[in-house]
């Protein structure tokens, strides 16, 4: 039976519609919303999905997790269940009131109004690309099958996507919980494969007037200058955002790259799969520690990823990028102000992006990423173990 509501008004594309808090001229976006509506009947524009699978955001699982570990260093898995369960109860969308971020969800296509111009069909199994902090949602069987002690969370329950949502359809050939953990960061590779590959395509560039000049000498100096390829860092390597953005940054021209990770059991992990050629080990927190060791193996670099999911790595991040150079920021834990006012006192004249999750293609490219990268999909795939 068709259930969308025909009679409650015209629906946003962008979600308007389903905003209980604030109201009137206060109204916010979904995203920015205190309340959302997320009953079952939808507006002939929207989707609903079956839920089954929740993936909470790195940032906001560690918060969960830190607040709720005792004395004794262990996780109360119990209490962050229920914390969950009162956010989504109390605002109708699972979004960290402290970290502002959500995650992303797993479900079937229930039903799909007459005017939805996503292009999905009842019956879908299906990843949605954008976060949980803007996505109405009610949770049905008290998260009974999670334990709390991890970002995977089964559930049973339905979501709403509006108009400007985005999902993709989930790929046969692939365990649908891999497909959620490189959905969930799928928009890193994407911007970090068009910035790198910019990078790469003025290098080459460079290098050709160069040898029309007959002045090949001037194409091996500094890729601030654009002249070679370009080295790229990325912090937190061996993490899912940050192995598939060293793949990218690989696929698209990187001439060398270079992984940092927190100890000797990350750097076990990545060293033997060759994605990076450099890994070193330091604080990525630590603003001199991770310039010492990022010039022993030849840095600055030219673009930096940072990928951790912990505040503070805005300064040692600049210190660590070459003049000239990019960097990108992929975590949630990232404060505006102190990468901006970091760069101005440190006199770095460096290009600073804000990942948002987004880039045309992201879903398809890291996909085909996992597929083709043996490497990186043993990665993903430990950790499903």
């Amino acid at each position: 039976m068709n259930q969308s509501v025909t009679s409650a008004g015209p629906a946003s594309p962008v979600g308007l519609h389903r905003v209980l808090e604030p109201s009137g001229d206060a109204i916010t976006l979904p995203q920015a919303a205190r309340r959302l509506d997320a009953r079952r009947e939808i507006w002939p524009s929207e989707v609903r999905i079956e839920i089954d699978t929740l993936n909470l955001d790195a940032a906001s699982y560690r918060q969960l997790a830190e607040k709720h570990r005792g004395g004794d260093g262990v996780v109360d898995g119990g209490a962050v269940r229920e914390e969950v369960l009162a956010i989504v109860a109390e605002r109708g969308k699972m979004q960290n009131p402290v970290t502002g971020s959500g995650g992303m969800l797993i479900g079937t296509v229930e039903e799909v109004g007459p005017d939805s111009p996503l292009g999905l069909t009842a019956g879908n199994r299906v990843a949605t690309l954008v976060s949980l902090s803007l996505t109405p949602l009610a949770i049905t069987d008290g998260l009974a099958r999670w334990d709390g002690l991890s970002e995977q969370v089964p559930a049973a329950g339905h979501a709403v996507l509006f108009e400007r949502s985005i999902a993709a359809v989930i790929p046969a050939d692939l365990d649908p919980r891999l497909s959620l953990m490189v959905m969930d960061v799928c928009g890193a590779p994407a911007l970090v494969a068009r910035i790198v590959g910019e990078y790469a395509a003025r290098a080459a560039s460079s290098a050709r007037a160069a040898s029309s000049a007959r002045a090949a000498s001037s194409a091996g100096s500094a890729s601030s200058a654009g002249s070679a390829a370009p080295s790229v860092l990325v912090l937190g390597g061996a993490g899912k955002s940050g192995s598939l953005s060293l793949a990218a940054a690989r696929e698209s021209g990187a001439e060398r790259l270079v992984a940092v990770v927190p100890n000797e059991r990350e750097a076990a992990l990545l060293r033997p799969t060759g994605l990076a050629d450099h890994v070193v080990i330091a604080d990525a927190r630590s603003p001199m520690g991770l310039l010492a060791a990022v010039e022993s193996v030849g840095g600055p670099c030219d673009v930096t990823v940072v990928c951790v999911d912990v505040p503070g790595c805005e300064q040692p991040a600049i210190l660590a990028t070459a003049q000239g150079g990019t960097i990108i920021f992929f975590s949630m834990a990232t404060s505006f102000a102190a990468a901006a006012l970091g760069a101005e006192g440190l006199a770095a004249d460096v290009r600073m992006l804000v990942g948002n999750g987004y880039v045309p293609g992201h879903a398809a490219y890291a996909m085909e990423l996992i597929r083709r990268n043996a490497a990186v999909r043993a990665l993903f795939e430990g950790r499903l173990d």
